[in-house]
């Protein structure tokens, strides 16, 4: 096998997701020398994500104008069966991302701090070395290099490509199964969906799962279903389902510009690996997707803010290298926060529990008390903040399936 001269660098970061990107970004902007690296050879074409998010994160994770799609004030919730319940504000509540403009962006800030990125190539593995870590590169066209590095991270999402799946357990891997396609519409078809998140819920529209409508630039909707995989029991096909909503919702005689999915994989508490001696770990490959509502951006980027300063500090003074790693999955259940454990047994509850005309009808009924609820803030505080405790308190053993 004929090897390229091996590259060096302090820190490799295999993956440039919003996690990977956003390390990268963080670590070169601290002068710390980086090497990019994602098997992608265009980035700007991966939007393979709804990415909607709270209009705080926007201004926490240093996002600008250029990587949001659109604005909305409003949640929209359909079903169980033709039920239709909705909450406004009078102010916007939160974006929706351009995908592959946000992994382009975050991709040349890190290169305008000094990173280097190489495209197109593929790790595959890596080991201990006298020098730190030597990382195997398959490159565009069957070429083969080296990395010699001080740490590595592997950013590459649900795969695990380099830190490896959990060992099984208590706490197993959960995973979920998604499908999105981008469409195009008329105006005046596009309109009665613009400025508002619109979820389905119930069996009869995506068994142990639910589907999404989400608003693009004008003229454009993300539509997609997602459910959680149940081995216990068969489940239909995800196109099928994709395509009856899109009828049902009325939203036939589209254009379809792209199709995409994806597989969630999380565990529930947590409590994986994070460092396997100087090969880290963040984003999905830690499981901070969360399983309620199949979010992953900003956690996964939540945790390269946690991880970016203790790798800078570990590179400045490598004797307290050990002890400065061993804070970093203490830090990140701290930034996450205490409710991540408890949504993420509710997402199990709800979603696998959701496949027949009982679990519809105790579903509408949480939906009810929701509806008690009437300001689009608190359900935000919900959905993105976890924030069960504004539902009701005497509500929150049926919610967690403590009783």
């Amino acid at each position: 096998m004929n090897l390229a001269p091996a590259f060096r660098c302090q820190v490799l970061v295999v993956g440039s997701g919003p996690g990977g990107a956003d390390l990268a970004r963080r670590l070169a902007r601290a002068q710390v020398e980086v090497l990019l690296v994602d098997r992608l050879p265009d980035l700007s074409q991966a939007a393979f994500s709804s990415a909607a998010l709270p209009l705080a994160a926007i201004e926490r994770l240093e996002l600008p104008a250029q990587v949001v799609a659109s604005r909305w004030s409003q949640w929209q919730l359909l079903g169980p069966g033709e039920q239709r319940r909705g909450w406004a504000s009078d102010r916007p509540l939160g974006v929706v991302l351009e995908f592959g403009a946000l992994r382009q962006w975050l991709a040349d800030e890190a290169r305008g701090w000094g990173a280097d990125l190489l495209l197109g190539a593929t790790a595959q593995g890596c080991q201990p070395v006298a020098a730190g870590m030597c990382t195997r590169l398959r490159l565009p066209g069957g070429g083969r290099t080296e990395v010699i590095s001080d740490w590595v991270v592997d950013a590459t999402g649900q795969e695990r490509g380099l830190i490896g799946d959990p060992a099984p357990g208590r706490d197993p891997l959960v995973e979920g199964l998604g499908v999105e396609w981008l469409i195009e519409l008329p105006p005046e078809r596009w309109q009665p969906w613009a400025d508002r998140l619109s979820f389905c819920l119930g069996s009869d529209w995506v068994p142990q799962g639910y589907g999404w409508v989400f608003p693009m630039q004008p003229g454009q909707l993300k539509v997609g279903v997602c459910r959680l995989m149940d081995p216990a029991s068969p489940q239909p096909a995800l196109g099928p389902l994709l395509a009856r909503l899109i009828s049902r919702l009325g939203l036939g005689d589209h254009r379809v510009l792209d199709r995409h999915g994806g597989l969630i994989r999380s565990t529930i508490g947590r409590r994986e690996s994070h460092r396997r001696g100087r090969l880290m770990a963040l984003g999905d490959a830690v499981s901070t997707a969360n399983l309620l509502g199949g979010e992953g951006i900003r956690h996964a980027m939540t945790s390269s803010q946690v991880l970016a300063p203790l790798l800078a500090e570990a590179l400045r003074h490598p004797t307290r290298a050990d002890h400065l790693m061993d804070l970093y999955p203490k830090r990140l259940r701290r930034a996450l926060g205490w409710r991540w454990g408890l949504s993420g047994r509710l997402a199990r509850r709800t979603w696998l529990g959701l496949r027949n005309s009982q679990a519809d009808r105790r579903l509408d009924g949480l939906l009810r008390g929701l509806e008690r609820k009437n300001r689009a803030e608190d359900l935000s505080a919900l959905l993105f903040d976890y924030r069960f405790e504004r539902y009701g308190l005497r509500a929150l053993p049926d919610l967690l399936g403590w009783r």
